[in-house]
């Protein structure tokens, strides 16, 4: 049998766009059953404060309510209560703080926005009525908001408010360098809060048929919210099934369980009627799990030869009210994948405490824990070489990792790569920049240039299952784990198939996102869908057609068979048959297990993605306004699969990243009351925003998958915070401006302005 060629590196027109271009996708909210009822939460306005009473009488008898339900009901209802959240290793040996979430809050109320009570009814505008009728008491506590905030205390589990502290790395060592370093740098990097703010809010159905569970929800994967309904209801899992319809966004927000999803289950379980909640944006702002919010301080130090001797970084990250399922994981063993980036440096130590504060939970955002580690380091050795004097670009190629297979601290092996190589093409991207820098000047606009090279490491779970059954129409269903939030899969995956088996791509069907349809499945997270994903479907298509290849070899009474250009035959024979056709000889012959077909696989490691972001900004110092004017990016992502694709991936993570860095910020005022609630005041990026990208790729394939293959999805956000970043600290030093912190919104950046122009006064 021949080498299949999955994924060719050609262009590729997505199928799924004339269904979501002409109004013909089937999100949650088009789907819900005829006959639902709607449901409607009761949500706190205070930060932190002990419920005194909740009386839901009155809503209960409002016209056309269905059901209120209260922590109480639930309880009353055999349902489990508290939901848990992943737990670290401590550095004392020990698991992070354990604080179990409430699905609706019970005895107090952790975070503007908390879901106290849901009343579900005819229609929302009843439900919403009913809900102003509920009487409820809440005696108002401090809130605990900042970092460094012990008191007062959020959780009885966790002293001081302190979740965990985390120590990663060799710590002696580490100390023992930099007290020998001949240059010491020392930086704070601030990571601002972020939404993930999805096209489409976060919206769910249920149903119950008196014996099963039909759970519908927009996430990122099935399996991860049927075994959380399953653990909390207290039902068999075989007695719920989950189903993902397309998904107007993740970015790994939609990936985990949320405390609604129980309650609607719940409330559909016990009214025996379809149940349906669609968020709006505020809810979507105030509930939905936020980003980033850490203080990383850095400890770098240098040769005299300015080589890296020993690199320390102290985090503080804030976990809000609870863990959320992978929050405690973000800023500790996912930060610490990539802690060194794509640098050799001898020693290094990560210390991190996690602390809960009265704010909405943090976890997964396009990145997790990769983008911070990075945009850390970068901001780092971008501000060693200004302060040793060094050209920002050969002080990276003094210490980037030029030999493969490299060992990385925390002892994952990168295989393959040229770090050196992409850094080198800084120099012809950024030609003519003395010539821009002077029109600039000339305008009286400040100019800056910043660089960040980046590394991420593929996230998730090795293991991945695909089944393909040949249809009778000559076509296949292709039954895969990941979900797609938008990303093309339906197109990539048919192709994949098509390429291989010479069945056209329009008849190969696509099923995802059904716990009732496909046996298993890791989800879609951590840029694993198509490496993972794909390295299933290659090795069952090649397991379906050598099993073929024997049964023809019998039927046609032959030694070998071959299947190439799409046809099986034997040499020295007529025997030709497509796949179609000799899957029609096999249910002939009774021979069903032929045209059903799975495999299972499991990485044999990580790839690594890398490559290098160079940004440049203008900036107008009379009013601080900011224009990102060019952007060029130079990536490895091993094989190339749909590069139109992996470039629109690119460009979104940018534009998440230039979010981040410029325009946006989740806030709280003192009172724990979000500021930024809506988008009238939390300002993401818009298309004028962004210049045009400029991306090429330099792949270098990786050997941990059959594929050849790095992922994509994140990393354009890995690599933007820090070359946005740097390109702001760059245009403002001449005007003795020494610290920039994101976002860079045209009031910071003028104050910082002003602030040096006194001081320099």
């Amino acid at each position: 049998m021949e080498q299949l060629k999955f994924g060719l590196a050609q262009p590729l027109k997505r199928r799924e766009d004339l269904r979501f271009l002409t109004g013909n996708g089937r999100y949650v909210s088009d789907i819900v059953p005829a006959g639902a009822l709607w449901a409607v939460f009761l949500r706190s306005d205070h930060a932190h404060g002990e419920i005194a009473s909740l009386d839901v009488s009155e809503a209960r008898a409002m016209p056309g309510v269905h059901l209120v339900l209260t922590a109480d009901d639930l309880l009353a209802r055999g349902v489990k209560l508290g939901m848990k959240g992943e737990r670290i290793d401590t550095r004392d040996g020990g698991k992070g703080a354990g604080p179990e979430r409430p699905v609706l809050a019970h005895g107090r109320v952790r975070f503007v926005g908390e879901a106290l009570a849901v009343v579900v009814a005819e229609t929302p505008d009843q439900a919403r009525d009913a809900l102003e009728v509920i009487s409820i008491d809440i005696n108002s506590l401090e809130p605990a908001l900042q970092l460094d905030c012990k008191e007062p205390s959020i959780h009885p589990e966790a002293p001081a408010n302190r979740a965990f502290d985390f120590l990663f790395g060799d710590q002696p060592g580490t100390d023992a360098a930099l007290a020998a370093s001949a240059h010491r740098i020392a930086l704070e990097v601030i990571h601002n809060r972020v939404t993930a703010a999805p096209m489409e809010p976060r919206a769910c159905f249920a149903e119950w048929d008196g014996e099963r569970l039909h759970f519908c929800v927009n996430g990122q994967g099935v399996w991860v919210q049927r075994n959380e309904l399953s653990r909390m209801l207290g039902l068999p899992r075989e007695r719920i099934r989950v189903t993902n319809p397309d998904v107007g966004g993740g970015f790994g927000m939609k990936a985990m369980t949320y405390p609604e999803y129980v309650a609607i289950a719940e409330a559909a379980r016990a009214l025996g009627r379809p149940v349906a909640w669609v968020s709006t944006r505020t809810e979507g702002m105030l509930t939905d799990n936020a980003g980033r919010d850490l203080v990383a301080r850095v400890d770098l130090g240098f040769d005299t030869d300015h080589r890296i001797t020993g690199y320390k970084v102290n985090l503080v990250t804030n976990l809000g009210a609870y863990n959320s399922q992978y929050g405690q994981a973000i800023q500790t063993e996912l930060f610490a994948k990539v802690l060194t980036g794509v640098y050799k440096v001898p020693r290094a130590a990560l210390f991190a405490t996690g602390v809960y504060t009265n704010s909405v939970p943090i976890d997964a955002y396009r990145g997790a824990g990769r983008p911070e580690a990075i945009l850390t380091i970068e901001r780092a050795l971008d501000h060693a070489a200004r302060i040793l004097g060094v050209d920002p670009v050969e002080l990276r190629l003094k210490n980037v990792i030029r030999d493969f297979p490299h060992t990385t601290i925390e002892g994952e092996i990168i295989d393959a790569g040229d770090f050196a190589g992409l850094l080198e093409t800084v120099a012809g991207r950024s030609a003519g920049y003395a010539e821009r820098l002077a029109s600039s000047r000339a305008k009286g606009l400040l100019r800056g240039m910043g660089v960040a090279a980046y590394i991420e490491a593929i996230l998730g779970d090795p293991d991945e299952i695909a089944r393909l059954v040949l249809d009778e129409d000559g076509g296949a269903t292709l039954f895969v784990g990941t979900q797609s939030n938008g990303q093309g899969h339906e197109s990539v995956y048919s192709r994949m198939v098509a390429e291989a088996t010479g069945i056209p791509q329009d008849m190969v069907r696509i099923v995802e996102g059904d716990s009732d349809r496909i046996a298993k499945g890791g989800g879609t997270g951590g840029s694993r869908s198509v490496t993972v994903q794909g390295t299933a479907t290659r090795a069952t298509v090649m397991g379906m057609i050598s099993a073929f290849e024997s049964f023809l070899a019998a039927e046609w009474g032959v030694e070998a068979v071959n299947f190439a250009d799409h046809r099986f035959g034997a040499p020295g024979t007529n025997h030709r048959l497509t796949l179609a056709e000799a899957a029609a000889l096999a249910r002939a012959r009774g021979r069903l297990d032929l045209v059903d077909r799975s495999e299972k696989i499991v990485l044999d490691g990580r790839s690594f993605p890398n490559g290098v972001h160079l940004a440049e900004v203008e900036i107008d110092p009379e009013t601080g306004a900011l224009r990102l004017d060019r952007y060029s990016v130079v990536d490895d992502f091993g094989v190339l699969v749909a590069p139109n694709l992996v470039e629109g991936q690119v460009h979104g993570g940018v534009a998440q990243g230039f979010g981040q860095a410029v325009t946006e910020w989740l806030v709280q005022d003192e009172g724990g009351q979000v500021l930024t609630a809506s988008f009238m005041d939390y300002a993401l990026p818009r298309a004028t925003d962004l210049p045009f990208i400029s991306f090429a790729e330099r792949g270098v394939p990786t050997r941990t998958n059959p594929l050849g293959m790095k992922g994509c999805g994140e990393a354009g956000t890995v690599g933007a915070l820090g070359a946005i970043s740097n390109a702001v600290r760059d245009a403002l030093a001449p005007l003795g401006v020494t610290r920039v912190d994101m976002p860079f919104t045209p009031c910071r950046i003028w104050t910082w302005i002003e602030e040096a122009r006194h001081a320099t006064a």
